[in-house]
């Protein structure tokens, strides 16, 4: 069993940055992909960014790319996201996800999901 834990959620105007965090328990964080989903009012839960266990491959939904940055440290069992040029339709909630394996895609499923932090970006 994982359990993860979201922070760093808030609110901030467009064009601002925040950095959520993700902090997993258990031995086997490090051999695990990782990855952000997010849900906006409304709408269905959709797939931001996923990370190797080795952090060497990356996958970022085309809505993001260029402005996100996932990142992990295997020591602190913990996943980064960096937010930046915020905008109001990255207004959501974001979850934390960890895969079975240590690589996945962005169609890989979910073995472990976070209670989700809110992000709110205002105009």
């Amino acid at each position: 069993q994982v359990q993860l834990v979201e922070s760093g959620g808030g609110l901030v105007q467009a064009g601002g940055s925040l950095r959520l965090s993700c902090v997993a328990s258990g031995r086997t964080f490090s051999s695990r992909a990782m990855g952000w989903f997010r849900q906006a009012p409304g709408k269905e839960r959709e797939f931001v960014t996923t990370i190797s266990w080795n952090g060497d491959s990356t996958h970022y939904a085309d809505s993001v790319k260029g402005r996100f940055t996932i990142s992990r440290d295997n020591a602190k069992n913990t996943v980064y996201l960096q937010m930046n040029s915020l905008k109001p339709e990255d207004t959501a909630v974001y979850y934390c996800a960890a895969y079975r394996s240590g690589w996945s895609t962005p169609t890989a499923t979910v073995s472990y999901w976070g209670q989700g932090t809110q992000v709110s970006v205002s105009s």
